[in-house]
């Protein structure tokens, strides 16, 4: 199996992975905030193993700067878990994924306007196609207005989760010289702390087996999952890698059908290729130096900033 193909088959298992996410929040059956705390320690449990077992906390490469750096991303990576996941209640899985999918504009606008990165108006005109994809994916009528206003509630915590996401990447971009896994490894260990007062361990005393889902997002979607995304993303060109994130939302609508019978409908289908469409033309038209094949992990820390979910997130 050549370089490549192993990539491929890396990171094709990590999204497939990922599409499971959601099954394993909503069979936990604790509130959003418990399912990232716990997603966290049992994520740095995992990690922190796995890194250790490599012997890469010797020369581990952080600054005060890329430290600070990575512990800003992680707040933004955990408060971004807690929207999705309370999205998930609010819609269903199947929307807050595909909502959550427009994560590449924001890194885009927020670029543009914080950093100063040029937008041209062909990215434009790509992020005007996917928010208007956006809308119909989203599937809000009038009556959503008048009827509590729980679904609309759902789209914006999808949106903003997107829209933490998005600065995060920002955020880890500017990483240099740190292996993506001890940055992912800070992003998990900051969600700790700052989800301690959030958590409900009353409310956790009865659980159960759903434990089980519990630690399954921590080994399985934030530790396997991570160590399978980073390897490949040092094998894998930009644009097979924004092919195959994809995979992604495909898995999440499948498993939120086959599990709890939610489907989108004919008219939120439609939205659906205007925003992988416009999402696959950002991306690519990123500079070449932005091209991650062939670097080695401990030079691809723009990677660590796709967490459990696209990106990273996937989510």
């Amino acid at each position: 199996m050549t370089s490549e193909n192993k990539g491929t088959a890396q990171l094709t298992t990590a999204m497939v992975l990922s599409g499971t996410l959601g099954v394993f929040v909503v069979e936990s059956g604790a509130s959003p905030f418990d399912v990232v705390f716990f997603r966290v320690l049992f994520g740095a449990l995992a990690l922190g193993g796995y890194v250790i077992a490599r012997g890469w906390l010797r020369d581990h490469g952080f600054t005060p700067r890329t430290l600070g750096l990575a512990v800003l991303g992680g707040v933004f990576i955990v408060f971004n878990w807690v929207l999705l996941f309370q999205s998930y209640e609010n819609t269903s899985i199947s929307v807050a994924t595909v909502v959550y999918h427009t994560q590449p504009f924001y890194v885009v606008i927020l670029g543009a306007l914080l950093f100063r990165e040029r937008l041209t108006a062909a990215k434009v005109g790509w992020i005007a196609l996917a928010f208007a994809g956006l809308i119909l994916v989203s599937g809000v009528t009038p009556a959503d207005f008048t009827s509590g206003g729980t679904y609309i509630v759902g789209i914006g915590q999808a949106l903003l989760a997107a829209l933490l996401y998005g600065l995060s990447t920002l955020v880890t971009k500017r990483i240099t010289g740190v292996r993506p896994h001890l940055i992912a490894l800070v992003q998990v260990l900051v969600g700790i702390p700052l989800l301690l007062p959030f958590a409900d361990f009353g409310a956790m005393a009865g659980t159960g087996a759903d434990w089980g889902w519990l630690v399954g997002l921590g080994f399985v979607h934030t530790g396997i999952m991570y160590v399978l995304m980073y390897a490949a993303y040092a094998k894998l060109p930009t644009s097979k890698i924004a092919v195959l994130a994809f995979v992604y939302p495909a898995v999440a609508m499948v498993m939120d059908w086959a599990v709890y019978g939610h489907h989108i409908g004919l008219v939120q289908a439609l939205g659906v290729p205007l925003i992988v469409t416009a999402s696959l033309k950002v991306t690519l038209a990123r500079k070449p130096a932005a091209e991650p094949a062939r670097r080695t992990a401990a030079h691809a820390p723009a990677a660590a900033s796709r967490t459990a979910t696209p990106a990273a997130s996937e989510a």
